[in-house]
């Protein structure tokens, strides 16, 4: 079988989108908020924690709940320093991103990826509205998604936003509450 290779096409990566991201402070404890375009946090954090750094300066950790990450790295690289991730299931809530700076830290509702535009901008608009309802507006989108992922599937299929299995290197300790690092 002939196989045909197109040389047309550059080899080289597209430079990374910008991050879509609010620092506009909600009630209730939110720093902002950031709307990724994937689940896939090797690919999401650099772009935000480079976008965050010249704001808030350097940032040191990165802490999520695995519910909505199906790979949870030990670390992603910026500009050539690591920046270590962890995960924590009791202590961190599903739909926030905990970031951990040297004079403390900072907390960003994380707006589901297959958020339509119109409701990611509503969230994002900043209108003072409390971070627990936002909060809320996130988990329904969430549930929305996999509602219609399993109606799609006819009821049979995987949801559109998989648990977690393992964690890059190792499995997931299920029943472990404490705040896990590299």
């Amino acid at each position: 079988m002939p196989v045909t290779i197109d040389r047309t096409t550059s080899s080289r990566r597209a430079p990374p989108q910008p991050a879509r991201l609010s620092l506009t402070p909600a009630p209730g404890g939110l720093d902002g908020m950031w709307w990724p375009r994937s689940r896939a946090l090797t690919r999401e954090l650099p772009t935000l924690t480079a976008a965050l750094v010249e704001q808030w300066g350097r940032i040191t950790g990165v802490t999520v709940h695995p519910a909505y990450w199906p790979v949870i790295p030990h670390w992603v690289s910026i500009a050539g320093r690591t920046v270590q991730v962890g995960w924590s299931t009791e202590s961190q809530d599903p739909h926030r991103l905990t970031l951990s700076l040297p004079d403390g830290r900072r907390d960003v509702l994380v707006i589901p990826p297959e958020t339509r535009a119109e409701a990611a901008a509503q969230l994002m608009a900043g209108d003072g509205t409390e971070a627990s309802a936002r909060e809320e507006a996130a988990d329904r989108i969430d549930a929305r998604i996999r509602e219609e992922a399993w109606e799609t599937d006819g009821g049979a299929g995987r949801a559109v936003v998989p648990a977690p299995a393992y964690r890059i290197g190792r499995p997931f300790a299920h029943l472990s509450k404490e705040v896990r690092g590299p």
